[in-house]
């Protein structure tokens, strides 16, 4: 049998996951916007989660904002429940409300991304299924690296018109946390060197030292 590369670093029970989960889901939703480069802090990230309004953050930035909220919510009522197609589009559909030209649908059409000459092909519907299931149903790994492979094809493929990293994130963390295994966020520390090693994967298609970054420096979890 092939050696789990990416084992998990967690164990926790659903109990505990849950209340990981809820203790760093406003971190994670700025980390979201830090992703998509949106000039917010995470004191600004904070208030506007509490309902209070912020002065000089773009009306734009403050539905990104809440969009990943509410998939959030939605995600941590639904932790239990079965990852599948229809769930992922789910999370699209809170994530790019109001953003895109549709949300909670694959893309009909071409897409380009920053800094890359690379262009995502227009997804097929049975492919990407069936892609999405091979790394769901693989009985020979770790929930670890499911959420990582999860993270990294849902980047690169771009198959929503919109929120791609936001909504492949929230799966990644769907992933992980419905395992015990701890919940994914990439710090402003080390928000620079993700961007790098994401852009690079963009050009080659070659993952593993993007995941391996991920796997040393944005899992984290609880000491139990």
């Amino acid at each position: 049998m092939e050696m789990i590369k990416f084992k998990n670093k967690f164990h926790l029970s659903p109990e505990q996951s849950l209340f990981l989960g809820k203790k760093k889901w406003d971190e994670n939703v700025y980390c979201g916007m830090k992703m998509e480069d949106r000039k917010v802090t995470f004191p600004q990230v904070q208030t506007i989660l509490n309902g209070i309004n912020v002065p000089n953050v773009q009306l734009d930035d403050i539905q990104a904002i809440l969009n990943m909220r509410d998939a959030w919510k939605f995600l941590l009522n639904t932790v239990s429940e079965e990852v599948t197609f229809e769930y992922w589009c789910k999370l699209n559909e809170y994530i790019a409300r109001n953003e895109a030209l549709e949300w909670g649908k694959l893309r009909t059409g071409t897409v380009g991304i920053s800094g890359t000459d690379y262009e995502p092909p227009v997804p097929e519907k049975k492919k990407v299924v069936n892609e999405l299931n091979d790394i769901l149903d693989d009985t020979n790994t770790s929930a670890t690296d499911k959420a990582l492979k999860t993270f990294i094809w849902g980047t690169r493929g771009q198959f929503f018109w919109d929120g791609n990293k936001r909504t492949s994130l929230l799966l990644s963390n769907k992933i992980l946390l419905s395992a015990g295994a701890g919940i994914m966020t990439i710090t402003d520390k080390y928000m620079e060197q993700f961007n790098f090693l994401l852009l690079n994967y963009y050009n080659t298609g070659a993952a593993e030292k993007l995941k391996q970054f991920l796997y040393e420096n944005a899992i984290q979890g609880m000491k139990i």
